[in-house]
């Protein structure tokens, strides 16, 4: 059955309490259950006994409302779902203790045989509950800004590159060579002009090449807006100094690791980032497979990106050459990304670069100038 609706044709509060809920003082635990347009929440005791479910329409108020009844100071637990932020902000405005449950750690919830979204937000309550909760960092909304700006501007490069690469197919299919190595270069835009094409080829090509200069002046701007909010940033300003890192990568790296005090070594930032392998342990068997891609996927692109950019000469280089000669190209990238992730960690963390490895001493010189 369909909750009722107010006089703005949202979903109001619809509740079951138990009869103990009026009574009960004691301090509350609330498991939330976020959806696109309507939520779950579940009260319990700390012995885990329900006190009340409502399910409401994602709006603050409604939020209030049920949580006026939470007692103070409650402990509430969210999935890191689509659309989390307005919950997190209104809960703690409302002096609720908030935790992030990482949807990768309640993965399992999909394999019972019973679910629901009662269900669910009564698990994730019984999980923090129990003290069982894989918890999830909750950014500052300072943080999460900076992180739009970012994640932004990597999105309208993707667009960007996509744009590029639909150009690349049209001279593709009309048989056309690209002869230089940059086709959106000067020398290549020039050649481009040129070539003769269908009208429908040529309408498609111009349309593009529109988009994307439009699209150059977006990731401009966000770039610069990304910059000017770090510009008194120690910790940007250190990243800069490691090899291959510029202030559109150090950007990246502080905005998305953040707090960096959340790890106490660098190794569990590189885990964080999904640069290290799986680890499969059972018995005498011991499995070490590819990286685990869980994490930051930016992090994990920006420490591949920097370490592909610097000389053979530098120290990341001969790790990236070394590993590489062993194991393999792909393999030496990630290494070296592992090895770079260590030197951010520092950089976050003291503002400087507290070690900056030389290279070996049996790697070649770097070419005289």
């Amino acid at each position: 059955m369909e909750p009722p609706a107010d006089a703005r044709g949202a979903h109001v509060p619809t509740t079951k309490e138990a009869p103990v809920s009026e009574s009960y003082e004691g301090r509350q635990i609330v498991g939330m259950d976020l959806h696109r347009r309507r939520s779950v929440l579940v009260r319990m005791t700390e012995a885990g006994e329900r006190l009340e479910t409502v399910r409401i329409s994602n709006d603050p108020e409604y939020l209030r409302q049920v949580m006026a009844r939470a007692g103070e100071n409650p402990e509430v637990v969210l999935e890191a779902t689509y659309g989390w932020y307005w919950a997190a902000d209104t809960l703690a405005e409302l002096g609720a203790r908030v935790h992030l449950a990482h949807p990768l750690g309640v993965k399992m919830f999909s394999l019972r045989r019973v679910k629901n979204d009662e269900r669910d937000a009564a698990d994730l309550a019984d999980l923090l509950r129990m003290g069982r909760l894989p918890e999830a960092w909750i950014a500052p909304p300072a943080t999460r800004e900076l992180r739009e700006l970012v994640r932004h501007r990597a999105k309208l490069v993707g667009l960007r590159s996509n744009l590029k690469c639909q150009i690349h197919g049209v001279l593709a299919g009309a048989g056309v060579q690209v002869p230089v190595s940059d086709l959106f270069g000067v020398d290549g835009l020039q050649r481009l002009a040129r070539v003769e094409l269908r009208a429908a080829a040529r309408a498609r090509v111009d349309s593009a090449l529109r988009l994307i200069e439009a699209l150059d002046f977006e990731v401009e701007l966000f770039a610069k807006l990304a910059a000017g909010r770090l510009r008194t940033h120690d910790g940007y300003r250190a990243i800069q100094a490691i090899p291959g890192i510029g202030p559109v990568l150090a950007a990246v790296f502080v905005a998305e690791i953040g707090d960096i005090t959340r790890f106490d070594r660098p190794a569990q930032l590189a885990s964080w980032a999904g640069l290290t392998p799986k680890h499969h342990e059972s018995d005498t068997t011991v499995h070490r497979g590819r990286i685990t891609k869980q994490g930051s996927r930016l992090v994990r692109w920006a420490a591949v990106e920097a370490v592909q950019r610097v000389g053979p000469h530098t120290r990341l280089g001969q790790v990236r050459e070394q590993v590489g000669a062993r194991r393999g190209r792909n393999i030496g990238v990630v290494a070296a990304a592992r090895e770079l992730t260590e030197l951010v960690f520092y950089a976050l963390r003291d503002g400087h670069i507290r070690r900056l490895p030389a290279a070996p001493t049996t790697a070649p010189a770097p070419p005289a100038a």
